[in-house]
């Protein structure tokens, strides 16, 4: 009875020294945790491969998110309008690539044969050039061709230094027949083989496809020249290269430049009559300023613009009209320079005269210089700035 009754007794004494002692390492290691490290722990749990955060940690990462979305945009407040510019340069270049890709397709479904000058775009966009010059012409316009070399338009290898040393390309434009590969074809081609001097388009030529041609020309241009200005000239027009090279130079400093005799005549409702307008109603009694059709000029820009929009841009029947229209509502600036709109002589000449010598010369009255095929060098002798003056030109 004693030892029970003493185990009894004893039994629950060594269940009270071991609570306690539970008690005070519980509380020593909390203490010992606390000391040590004086915060609380992150926990990371992973189940199968996804780590999932604490509430703390979560915070955190807020933080630090919305200090680098801050600090994000006020880089960008600091990024100068330059580099904007050098990204819009950037799009027009794969807008320019874009667009030349898609023709190559077109011609090789439609079956029309790739020019040569499209072959050979790639390797010369990679070299800059001042102004490319594209004379409007036909096939029945051989003796007018004939005309311009020999007055304004560098040959041979003066065409070709032209090209290097001033960065100026003049090519004479034209399609080709609804035949394709016909006499008319063949009869360009071995003129072109003669002289190297044709920028074929893939068009067909006709007096009322105008605006058509006009667009593919700027489209064509600006995919293989990459140039600071893009003209477009009749091939009964002379012209001054060097003064030319000097007017447009003035302007280089500034975006989306159309210039040109901006003018703004009557619409012809009536049938029959020459420039007769179909969709005269659209317009009431007077165009919209725009600059005529015998010469005018425009910046890179919007040759790009209208390369990258080619499908979708109206054409009225006259490709000045036209030209004008595709730039309603952009942002441009129409310069109006009555140089590139003199008379034939005596006008050009005594402007010549007093130091103010012009950049084209045509007769109003026949849209261009009459019988220009006889009077061209007269116009030349009179009007003309002189052989050496494109290679003094700085530009």
């Amino acid at each position: 009875m004693y030892f029970k009754n003493r185990g009894a007794i004893e039994r629950p004494s060594r269940s009270v020294v071991s609570k306690k002692w539970s008690l005070f390492l519980c509380l020593g290691s909390f203490c010992a945790g606390m000391f040590f490290t004086n915060r609380m722990w992150i926990i990371s749990e992973t189940k199968e491969g996804i780590t999932r955060t604490t509430t703390v940690e979560a915070e955190r990462l807020k933080l630090v998110s919305e200090n680098c979305i801050t600090k994000f945009q006020q880089d960008i407040k600091l990024v100068s309008k330059d580099n904007f510019g050098i990204l819009d340069k950037t799009i027009s270049n794969l807008e320019i690539e874009l667009a030349e890709a898609k023709a190559a397709q077109e011609s090789i479904i439609s079956g029309v044969p790739i020019s040569e000058e499209i072959e050979k775009g790639e390797s010369r966009r990679k070299r800059k050039y001042f102004m490319v010059v594209g004379i409007n012409t036909a096939f029945s316009s051989r003796k007018r061709r004939d005309s311009v070399r020999a007055t304004w338009m560098p040959q041979g290898e003066k065409r070709r230094k032209l090209e290097e040393e001033k960065g100026i390309i003049i090519r004479f434009v034209i399609g080709h027949s609804a035949t394709l590969g016909g006499i008319l074809d063949k009869a360009i081609e071995a003129e072109d083989k003669k002289h190297g001097d044709f920028l074929r388009l893939d068009h067909i030529e006709g007096y009322l496809e105008l605006s058509a041609k006009t667009k593919t020309y700027f489209a064509t241009a600006v995919n293989l020249w990459d140039a600071e200005y893009y003209i477009k000239v009749d091939d009964d027009v002379h012209v001054n290269i060097a003064t030319l090279v000097e007017t447009l130079a003035r302007h280089r400093t500034k975006p989306r430049i159309y210039i040109g005799c901006m003018k703004s005549g009557p619409v012809l409702s009536r049938k029959g009559v020459r420039y007769h307008e179909p969709e005269y109603w659209k317009f009431g009694d007077k165009y919209f300023r725009h600059a005529t059709g015998q010469i005018y000029a425009i910046s890179k820009d919007l040759a790009t613009y209208i390369s990258a929009n080619q499908h979708v841009l109206h054409k009225y029947t006259n490709e000045d009209v036209s030209l004008g229209a595709w730039f309603i509502g952009l942002d441009v600036q129409h310069i109006d320079d009555r140089r590139l709109c003199c008379g034939t002589p005596p006008d050009c000449e005594w402007k010549a005269q007093a130091g103010n010598v012009c950049v084209a010369s045509f007769d109003w009255t026949c849209s261009g210089i009459c019988r220009s095929v006889d009077r061209m060098k007269e116009v030349h002798r009179h009007c003309g700035e002189g052989e050496n003056a494109l290679w003094k030109a700085a530009f």
